[in-house]
């Protein structure tokens, strides 16, 4: 079956779910009042009216019903009735939401309703020939959703489910979902003193504990070498800025919803930054250019200030304050498709040299109403296509998916359970340059207008952050993890030797601490082994006497007699390749 044709089942099949969904409701209780039930990625949900509160314990008996209405092979049959006819039919069954679904619908709109069973919705199809052809499916949880999104309507009961093709596409779903609950970064973060948010600070802001802004170093140290030798130059910028930069970059037009209101300083309003970009060009302005100075590649770890909706606020992944790994590229227009292969190189190795591998590109083109010469879209594009093509990396496009100032390409991998993130954005300006009239002296002796590209490699440190914990599933690799090794010693007896193994990993250059409490060395591991701790180093009489160590490593492995100076050299050329696998992996 041809991929666009399974889609279109599959969507089918769980549109046809949410009603058999609604139906068992309905069945199991009478007088309930149906707001919309559509298919979404992975299955379905329906919002509900109705004075019984649902709790998780009603699942299985709403699944158990829609089994026997799976079973009983109920047609879907499709009726058109007219508006003054279809308000009549759900005003008389008391159906407040569908009536109001209707009064919004432009005249003239065909009304249609779908009949299975003793069941019909207001719907506009399309569903599956009967509900014999359903198969797996699972209710998952219940939520809260304020009635069409808004938090002046009432609010409903919604079920969520997924629902697939196939047993063993549902089974497999399961049990990604399964794993991705154990890799949870926000669970993680608790377990391993990474980080914190709380309402004392404000909801959707950071708190970076020392554990985990040792990562961020790591991860900041290794960023800012790799731009320094891939040509770019750091800039920082202020986090705030005075309206009228706002007005000249556009934000105060289109993007002032997701601004934070104005503070008044000396009597003028400045902003929050919510982006880095207006800085980074104000940067540019400040100097004249020549051709010979170009191409220019600025980047900054800015932080930037977003309003987000408490409801959408998720642990680092949906954060209001983030640190942007931002960069720009200014170029001629000859330099443009050279700068764009060598940027997209750039982040794919980035983002390899953390593991993640599995990356394809999603190249969004010129959308109508744009703003740019056609023939400069037309070149980015192809530049961008190029780019992906020569790095061999599958791409989709997006016709007219851009934003309206330049195309864009973004990069999506794959983490180590098979979940998709999006990570770096490359994307076009053909808006700002000339909203702030950048220009640079062409050989010809003339001004000229130049490229302008977008870059956000990682996206957010916070987002990244919150992907690498879930992806290595809090172990992270001995270059990145903030405590490298533990040194455990048996009993009282070894504390000496202990603390020379100790001294002796510290002037190697590794994160060491030493577990010296009074305890069995079963409980020490035990805690140990809580942190992830890539290595836990193990002393007893016969590492004193032998002037070894006993290596205990994550997974329960464990490896005797290690001469301490090859364990130092085999760590040290681990942490400095920034292998992703132990030098003593099985």
């Amino acid at each position: 079956m041809a991929e666009d044709n399974k889609e279109e089942l599959v969507h089918k099949m769980r549109h046809s779910l949410a009603h058999v969904m609604a139906q068992a409701v309905m069945e199991l209780w009478p007088g309930v009042k149906f707001g919309i039930g559509p298919a979404i990625d992975n299955g379905f949900y329906y919002d509900f009216d109705l004075e019984h509160h649902f709790t998780p314990e009603d699942l299985p008996a709403i699944e158990k019903k829609m089994k026997h209405i799976i079973g009983a092979a109920h047609k879907f049959e499709r009726l058109e009735l007219p508006r003054a006819e279809a308000l009549k039919h759900f005003g008389e069954k008391g159906e407040k939401y569908k009536v109001e679904l209707i009064n919004d619908l432009p005249e003239g709109s065909v009304i249609s309703v779908y009949k299975s069973g003793p069941f019909e919705d207001l719907c506009k199809g399309p569903h599956v020939e009967h509900t014999g052809k359903l198969k797996a499916f699972k209710l998952t949880h219940v939520a809260g959703a304020y009635w069409r999104g808004s938090e002046k309507n009432a609010m409903l009961q919604r079920i969520y489910a997924v629902a697939f093709e196939s047993q063993d596409e549902l089974n497999a779903y399961l049990k990604q979902q399964e794993e991705a609950a154990k890799r949870d970064h926000r669970k993680l973060g608790r377990q391993l003193d990474l980080y914190s948010i709380n309402e004392t600070v404000g909801p959707g802001l950071v708190l970076w504990h020392p554990n985990g802004a040792r990562i961020r170093h790591e991860i900041e140290t290794y960023w800012k070498d790799e731009h320094f030798k891939g040509g770019y130059e750091l800039v920082n910028t202020p986090h705030i800025g005075r309206a009228q930069l706002w007005e000249t970059s556009g934000h105060l037009g289109f993007y002032k919803e997701s601004m934070y209101a104005p503070m008044d300083i000396d009597g003028i309003e400045y902003y929050a930054k919510p982006m880095n970009c207006p800085f980074h060009i104000e940067i540019y302005k400040a100097t004249s250019h020549s051709y010979r100075d170009l191409p220019l590649r600025w980047a900054e770890l800015g932080t930037v200030y977003r309003f987000e909706k408490a409801g959408v606020l998720h642990g680092l992944m949906r954060v209001r304050g983030f640190t942007q790994d931002d960069a720009h590229l200014i170029c001629t227009p000859e330099q443009m498709e050279a700068e764009t292969i060598e940027v997209l190189r750039f982040s794919m190795n980035i983002l390899r040299a953390f593991g993640l591998k599995d990356i394809k590109a999603y190249l969004a083109t010129r959308p109508e109403g744009a703003v740019g010469e056609p023939a400069r879209w037309e070149e980015a594009q192809k530049s961008l296509r190029a780019a992906a093509e020569k790095e061999g990396v599958p791409v989709t496009v997006d016709e007219g998916g851009g934003a309206f100032y330049g195309p864009k390409i973004d990069l999506k991998v794959k983490d180590s359970i098979g979940r998709e993130w999006q990570m770096s954005t490359i994307q076009f300006d053909f808006n700002e340059p000339e909203r702030f009239g950048l220009e640079y002296t062409g050989a010809d002796g003339h001004k000229h207008r130049p490229y302008m590209i977008h870059r956000a490699l990682m996206g957010s440190l916070e987002r990244f952050f919150g992907v690498l914990i879930e992806h290595y599933a809090g172990n992270f690799p001995l270059w990145l993890a903030p405590l490298q090794m533990k040194v455990l010693n048996i009993t009282e007896e070894q504390e000496g030797y202990a603390k020379e193994v100790e001294a002796k990993l510290k002037a190697a250059g590794f994160r060491v601490k030493t577990d010296l409490r009074h305890d069995t060395i079963n409980g020490k591991v035990r805690d140990a082994a809580m942190l992830k701790i890539p290595y836990l180093v193990v002393v007893g009489n016969k590492e004193k006497d032998a002037g070894t160590i006993t290596l205990r490593l994550r997974g329960n492995k464990s490896v005797f007699g290690v001469n301490l100076d090859e364990f130092i050299a085999k760590a040290k050329e681990e942490a400095a390749s920034r292998s992703l696998t132990g030098a003593y992996s099985a």
